[in-house]
């Protein structure tokens, strides 16, 4: 019972990785860009929801109805301030780009709160340590829960706004053929654009989830940048449902990681990583051969 307990845990706090990952593997599955500001974005979300309780009272669920047009704007004017310019000078260049432009966030955050850490735990009341009971003595987190199902619900809405709408569908073949999309009316630099924006919201609400269930300073991006990384590899660069998978995979690894040595939450989360990269970097090209050989193709 012990043992499930600590892989329920996990499951819950994967919701949370596979949260904060949403963004970057959307990002990178319609523009194929890796957006190394991604953490730093998620806490600059976080802290303006911290300005908005502490300043004016307005509950951080509540202010996410002002903090996500926000970060949709920030995405939107991102494309085409930052990331279309530098895609044209190739794929490294817009990597480099969203390096800076995370330090640039990382110091202002620090001219502007000082380096203390901050949470929105005191906003949000009781919703920060209450629990549900479940049989055998297993207690779960009320927001851990509601972690998971926010980012079941993001994922799959996703999923089915690319599939199901006519912007989704822009939005897919724009990241298929960029240069041919035009040709049947597809603006790929307003759909480029929109697809940042829908991005940046995602990382608005991972910020929130951030902010309600832990601690945050403005150098904290890069932390959450690995952590989402990590789950999106895992999963399958690109994959919206398989960003679910990695998140929980990382979540559970950490969690018995945990349960085995007192240094163990990391360690356990990156040694998992590091496992699956080097299993898909030796066996990749054996299944392909394997698959072309029986006429499955990739």
């Amino acid at each position: 019972m012990i043992w499930f307990n600590q892989m329920l845990q996990g499951v819950l706090l994967g919701g949370y990785y596979a949260l904060i990952a949403c963004g970057l593997s959307f990002m990178f599955s319609v523009m194929r860009i890796i957006n190394l500001a991604h953490g730093s974005l998620a806490i600059l979300a976080a802290f303006l929801l911290f300005t908005l309780a502490k300043t004016f009272g307005i509950h951080p669920i509540l202010g996410l109805a002002i903090v996500l047009p926000v970060m949709a704007l920030l995405g939107w004017l991102l494309q085409r301030a930052v990331l279309e310019r530098s895609a044209r000078g190739g794929q490294l260049v817009p990597v480099l780009s969203t390096f800076g432009l995370a330090i640039v966030i990382d110091n202002l955050l620090f001219q502007a709160y000082g380096a203390d850490t901050r949470s929105l735990t005191p906003y949000v009341g009781s919703l920060s340590y209450d629990s549900w009971g479940l049989p055998g003595g297993i207690f779960v987190g009320k927001l851990a829960v509601i972690t998971f199902v926010t980012a079941v619900a993001l994922l799959g809405g996703l999923q089915l706004f690319l599939s199901s709408t006519r912007l989704g569908q822009a939005i897919r073949a724009t990241a298929e053929d960029p240069d041919t999309v035009g040709l049947i009316g597809i603006d790929a630099r307003t759909v480029n654009a929109t697809a940042a924006a829908i991005a940046m919201v995602t990382v608005g609400i991972a910020g929130a989830f951030l902010g309600m269930r832990a601690s945050f300073n403005p150098y904290a991006g890069g932390q959450q940048l690995i952590f989402a990384f990590e789950a999106a590899i895992i999963g399958g660069a690109g994959s919206l449902w398989g960003t679910l998978i990695g998140g929980v995979v990382l979540g559970v690894a950490q969690s018995i990681g945990a349960k085995i040595h007192s240094q163990g939450f990391l360690i356990a989360g990156h040694a998992v990583f590091l496992a699956i990269v080097f299993v898909r970097l030796f066996l990749g090209p054996q299944t392909y051969r394997i698959r072309a050989a029986f006429g499955m193709g990739k």
